[in-house]
């Protein structure tokens, strides 16, 4: 399924919520959480996560992966939970907002 415009941040910032994570696990992580549904091309994920680290939302640092393969991982910066939090409220907001107007019998 095609993800809605500026979604995408909101994805990985969430996925990086807990714990640290390179790219091939972001977009695992966000394929498995949405059951397959959502899924994030290299093509997506690697501009976006590049564009949250120069707004400074993600920072990273090399390491390696569970294979012993070299990679970048990527970790919340305390801006990036910041603006976790508030795109949060806001997608709460829109979809409360959507539920309202999809809603059988409101018309």
């Amino acid at each position: 399924m095609e993800l809605i415009k500026g979604t995408l941040d909101v994805l990985i910032l969430h996925t990086l919520d807990e714990r640290s994570l390179h790219g091939y696990a972001i977009s695992r992580s966000i394929r498995a959480s949405s059951h397959d549904v959502l899924e994030v091309e290299e093509g997506a994920l690697y501009p976006a996560l590049r564009r949250l680290e120069k707004r400074r939302l993600l920072k990273s640092r090399w390491g390696r992966t569970d294979t012993g393969r070299e990679a970048k991982f990527y970790a919340l910066t305390a801006a990036g939970r910041r603006e976790l939090e508030a795109a949060r409220a806001s997608w709460g907001r829109y979809v409360a907002a959507m539920n309202s107007v999809l809603e059988p019998g409101d018309r």
